[in-house]
Formats: C-alpha cells, structure tokens, sequence
C-alpha cells in the first residue's frame, strides 16, 4: 500500500501529461486506477469560477439583507463575472484559477479519458482492428481494408501515451 502511494506522488511530479501518463503505465493498474479517483475528485479552473460567483452572489444577497444596502455591489460583480464567463471566450476569474494551478476541465478529462485507455477499460469495445476470424481478415485485406498482424510487437509504454493523448484531444 505505502510502495503503491509513493509511486503514484513520484509520477505526479512529473510536468508533462506524456511523462505522468508513462510513469503511472510502468507503475500499474492500481496506480491508474488511484489516479482517475483522483481526477473525479479535482476542481476545474471552471468549477471553481462558477462557485467563486454563486459565493459572491448568495453572501452578498444575505449580507444586504442583515446589514448593508451596498453589499448589493457583490452580487453585482457576481452577475458582472457571470455573464463574463458565459459569454466571453474565456472568463477572467477562470484564468485567476488557472494561474493559481487549476487545470481547465478538458484537461483533466484529457488524462482521465487516457488513463482509461492505458487501464483497459475500452478493450471491449469493437473496432476496426479486432479480428474474430481468419476469414473475417482475408474478406477484409481481399477488399481492400487494413492489414493487421495480431503478432505485432507489444508497443512502448511512451509511443502508447502519445497515441492516446492525441485520441484525447479529438
């Protein structure tokens, strides 16, 4: 349990998301599987704007209410952020958030999305490339279709994160 929690810091120190997803590949399923639990539980820079401004609006409406009629300027700037971030390409509170370390929520689904693949939790799926029968792949090479040799080497752990991190971002 201690050797698997050490593993799983050591790959979060690494920068890149190619070299994070590496590292938890070479530490194993558990390890991932750690990791996507951590992931559910990460605020996005996003979430984290919306819950600044819902904040700012209830604590400026309850504060007008038991004190001040000027707390009504809060709420106000909350309305004013609010209507920022739904109709601005980007949200000045949300670049705050960023600054201060929080990942946009497509990134974090980016590495959540990847680490799933690397566990195997799309191994069922159908696809182009699961052949069920020698026959299925000599009508499928006859017509013209994709070549798949089922002997192939298993690819390297970096080689896979690449693929899977530009599937991600589609």
């Amino acid at each position: 349990m201690n050797l698997r929690i050490t593993a799983n810091r050591e790959c979060l120190k690494e920068n890149s998301l190619e070299s994070r997803l590496a590292c938890l590949a070479d530490a194993g399923p558990q390890a991932i599987s750690d990791r996507i639990a951590q992931l559910e539980r990460e605020w996005s820079a996003g979430r984290m704007t919306k819950a600044t401004i819902g904040v700012m609006i209830v604590a400026g409406l309850a504060l007008t209410a038991l004190s001040n009629p000027w707390w009504l300027v809060l709420p106000a700037a909350g309305g004013v952020f609010l209507l920022q971030y739904l109709f601005g390409r980007s949200s000045w509170l949300g670049a705050t958030f960023r600054e201060m370390g929080f990942r946009s929520g497509s990134d974090i689904d980016q590495e959540r999305f990847a680490l799933r693949a690397l566990r195997g939790d799309f191994k069922n799926l159908p696809t182009v490339h699961e052949i069920e029968s020698k026959d299925d792949i000599s009508r499928l090479e006859g017509e013209g279709g994709i070549a798949f040799d089922p002997e192939e080497s298993k690819t390297d752990a970096r080689d896979a994160v690449k693929q899977l991190i530009e599937a991600a971002k589609h």
